[in-house]
């Protein structure tokens, strides 16, 4: 009787790889630039990371953060910035455009006529009172989401990350030092702390 041969392994499940992001369309890239902007009362920031990390997931909580980084060394507002870069990133020329008409265009509209009505009824007591509750929110979402940004950084540990942001924070938001120089001296020097970082757990 011949030997029982050995049963054969089953071959292991070749490893799933991670589907790309869904790359948004034209129209897609405008409506939700324009519902950002709608719902951005006393800033966009907190709801275009809510918009595009959280809900269509776009982009992770780092490449937000990256991306974001960028567009505060590029001319301009921001969040204008973040908008062209982003659908620029997805549909070239065209997708910054509509990015960016979606932004800049319904608001431009309404507050056209807002500014239209306050001129006529600005004196009005209750006004005053709304709008600045309206900016008293707008600050505790800011730091909502300023917190958000840090996340990765604090997940990841990154001390060398955490140090700088302190210092940035120290010399523009307490010292009042201008933001060029602080820029111009805090980027090569996170530059280049990270390149020797690295190439210290390398070793």
């Amino acid at each position: 009787m011949p030997p029982e041969s050995p049963p054969v392994a089953a071959p292991a499940p070749a490893p799933s790889t991670p589907s790309p992001p869904h790359q948004p369309g034209l129209l897609e890239l405008f409506l939700a630039f324009a519902k950002m902007s709608l719902a951005g009362f006393g800033g966009v920031l907190v709801w275009a990371r809510r918009s595009i990390v959280e809900h269509h997931r776009w982009m992770t909580a780092e490449e937000f953060n990256e991306t974001f980084a960028l567009c505060h060394f590029l001319p301009g507002p921001n969040i204008v910035n973040l908008s062209v870069v982003f659908g620029a990133r997805f549909r070239g020329v065209a997708g910054g455009l509509a990015a960016f008409a979606g932004l800049v265009g319904p608001p431009m509209v309404i507050a056209t006529v807002l500014a239209a009505l306050y001129a006529r009824y600005g004196d009005i007591d209750v006004l005053g009172r709304t709008l600045a509750g309206v900016a008293c929110a707008a600050v505790g979402l800011l730091f909502a989401v300023v917190l958000k940004m840090m996340m990765p950084l604090l997940q990841r540990r990154d001390v060398t990350g955490l140090v700088i942001l302190a210092a940035v924070f120290v010399a523009i938001g307490l010292i009042r030092w201008p933001l060029q120089i602080v820029l111009l001296v805090a980027i090569p020097h996170s530059i280049a702390i990270t390149i020797l970082t690295r190439r210290m757990v390398k070793a």
